[in-house]
């Protein structure tokens, strides 16, 4: 079955790469700071119409970009999770397109297939059990206030951030999840992030920076830590070390749902357990993609592209559009654009 699916979607990134390339949208140099303007009940923008947020939750998020539902994902539904993952690291399923990362500070020892050895698991799609957590009911109910009715399914993730053995890698410089999607509007564009277990300052817990999401994508690179850094961590170059931020304190179910140019990182894990969290980034079938040259986002779309066409043999004729192909699916409504 996976195999069927994961073949058909090859064809279609062949078809894609084989096909004259669509008018695409330009996006503009990232300099500067977008005007917060100040809130107005009247004048949603980061919101939709809808009936499942209550007025104060549709300001909320206005106002902070994120919003956190209590209790949303069910302890029976983690656990499968969870025992699917374990499943994943012990190389007993071998999901087509997943990648698995291992975090820098464990990747010279001797590698052992067991989830004691991976710090995240992404790109998903094709992995039945994980992939459900896109399409829960619960979960997609509240995106659709963020999307519109036509969903698309981004990008997946299982992290399992280790404990940090000194060196400070398990932590996650701050950053805005726009500078990995070639995706705009980013207003339409939403991330569902659930704790599968009680999440703390201790064990690594989300920060954010509330009211960034006002902003505009800001330039990111690797951080200069001597420790050092993992895979694609990129962060902001600039931020103001001064602004206010919270940390999400979580328990096993709730879910954090905010925008793609909120500034937020996480701390390290300094317990001795690995601390998880799902999550999948949603988009609109109504947005479209950009292209990335001579803007900030060239470095990461570079860094993506050389590792797809590694992973799948493309040499030189893949974009960064393309490398999104395998990634979204449809999960509610029609396709539209992307």
């Amino acid at each position: 079955m996976n195999l069927t699916r994961a073949g058909a979607r090859l064809q279609v990134l062949l078809g894609h790469l084989g096909r004259p390339s669509a008018p695409t949208i330009v996006a503009q140099p990232v300099s500067g700071l977008a005007s917060p303007a100040s809130f107005q009940p009247e004048q949603f923008q980061y919101t939709l119409d809808n009936n499942v947020l209550t007025l104060e939750q549709r300001k909320f998020y206005e106002e902070n970009g994120f919003l956190v539902i209590k209790n949303l994902v069910s302890d029976d539904d983690i656990q499968r999770f969870r025992a699917e993952f374990e499943r994943i690291c012990r190389e007993e399923v071998k999901p087509p397109g997943i990648v698995i990362m291992r975090d820098v500070a464990l990747a010279k020892q001797d590698y052992m297939p067991s989830d004691r050895m991976v710090s995240k698991i992404q790109d998903f799609q094709e992995d039945e059990e994980l992939f459900r957590y896109c399409l829960l009911p619960e979960i997609l109910k509240y995106v659709e206030c963020f999307t519109g009715p036509n969903i698309m399914a981004l990008h997946g993730m299982l992290i399992n951030k280790p404990p940090d053995v000194g060196k400070k890698t398990s932590r996650h410089p701050l950053h805005q999840d726009l500078h990995y999607f070639p995706f705009r509007p980013s207003n339409l564009i939403v991330c569902a992030w659930t704790a599968m277990e009680h999440i703390d300052r201790n064990n690594g817990c989300l920060v954010v920076l509330p009211g960034t999401h006002k902003g505009t994508l800001k330039p990111h690179d690797y951080p200069k830590w001597e420790g050092g850094v993992n895979k694609m961590y990129h962060g902001i170059q600039d931020y103001d070390p001064n602004s206010p931020r919270v940390h999400l304190v979580m328990e096993k179910g709730d879910t954090v749902f905010f925008h793609p140019l909120l500034i937020h990182g996480s701390g390290r894990n300094k317990t001795q357990g690995f601390r998880k969290a799902t999550s999948c980034h949603f988009g609109s079938s109504d947005c479209q993609c950009i292209d990335v040259s001579g803007t900030s986002q060239e470095n990461i779309a570079r860094e993506v592209v050389e590792m797809a066409e590694k992973k799948y043999g493309f040499q030189g004729v893949m974009d960064f559009k393309d490398t999104w192909i395998f990634r979204s699916r449809l999960v509610k409504g029609e396709r539209i654009n992307i």
